[in-house]
């Protein structure tokens, strides 16, 4: 049945929760947009003055797509060329979602996005309803068809596997903002010590090229090996230059809420660096530099204002 006007202006009401809901489930913000885009079409295919609740239909359809999607993308991912890392997301985007509580706003973070990988996509889908978005158990049974119960007791093996990781520390903005300067003067010191200073004993550094831009197919681990790492990775070189194209610019900002890095050249985002940051220091880099993966980035950094690049590298 043809839509209505109204029934458009419904479903563009709710997407930004639908993009924001997928984009949890997936990691993926092009998949995600997809996803949604689908959802739009189910919705446009139906007799909508049928649906006594449109919000409940349009979530429980999504997180249908979204669960399919997942089911296929772990093969894929068993495929995929070296470390497979989620989409980041700039800090201003709309999919980034709700972040009124501490569970909201780590929901979303790299390093939770990334433990949610090891999740089974039933886990995954009860962990963000539930955890982001706050939907009641009873709400969360009928859209994935499961008891209430079984709903509560998914929950509860979701949030053991993600504790598993690392525990992520909420640190305040000027707190963060001071350590990033520090890695960054401490980065392009030349030297590894006053890298090793700023980094946990156990601190990782992973990078995600999707077999396109070269990045370590498995991960730093330890002070001294990720301190070595970042000291070479921020020395200047021609071969460096030449690999990216120039001499980029290096910003400081936010990516999924977390202190971030952005690199870009000649307005086009090519690197993404997260930092994990707790208590005792930085326990985790993430980086993307998988170009697939920075469309959106590059797109929303055009649109936006982000003063003066801390540095240029290489």
């Amino acid at each position: 049945m043809a839509l209505t006007m109204n029934d458009v202006d419904r479903f563009e009401a709710a997407r930004p929760r639908l993009e924001a809901i997928a984009y949890r489930l997936l990691g993926s913000a092009s998949e995600a947009e997809d996803a949604v885009q689908e959802t739009f079409l189910r919705w446009q295919a139906t007799d909508v003055d049928r649906i006594e609740v449109p919000e409940a239909w349009l979530t429980k359809v999504l997180t249908n797509l979204c669960l399919n999607q997942l089911t296929s993308a772990r093969a894929r991912r068993e495929t995929y060329v070296g470390q497979w890392l989620p989409e980041p997301v700039l800090a201003g985007d709309p999919m980034l979602g709700p972040a009124d509580t501490a569970e909201q706003r780590e929901s979303v973070s790299y390093a939770v996005l990334a433990l949610l990988e090891r999740l089974s996509p039933n886990e995954r889908a009860v962990y963000v309803l539930r955890e982001a978005f706050d939907y009641p158990h009873r709400e969360i049974a009928e859209i994935l068809d499961i008891t209430e119960a079984a709903s509560q007791q998914i929950l509860h093996r979701a949030k053991t596997h993600v504790a598993d990781g690392k525990a992520r520390t909420e640190v305040d903005e000027a707190a963060a903002r001071r350590i990033v300067d520090e890695f960054l003067a401490a980065a392009t010191s030349g030297r590894t010590e006053p890298l090793v200073r700023l980094l946990t004993q156990d601190a990782i550094a992973v990078g995600d090229g999707g077999g396109k831009v070269p990045a370590r197919a498995r991960a730093f681990q330890g002070a001294l090996a990720v301190a070595t790492f970042m000291r070479g990775l921020f020395k200047p070189g021609k071969a460096k230059r030449d690999l990216v194209g120039g001499s980029p610019d290096v910003y400081a900002t936010t990516a999924n809420g977390d202190p971030a890095l952005v690199v870009v050249l000649d307005g086009r985002v090519i690197g993404v660096m997260c930092l994990e940051i707790t208590a005792e220091g930085i326990a985790a880099f993430r980086s993307q530099v998988n170009p697939d993966k920075l469309e959106r980035a590059t797109r929303l950094w055009a649109a936006s204002e982000h003063g003066d690049p801390l540095v240029t590298v290489f």
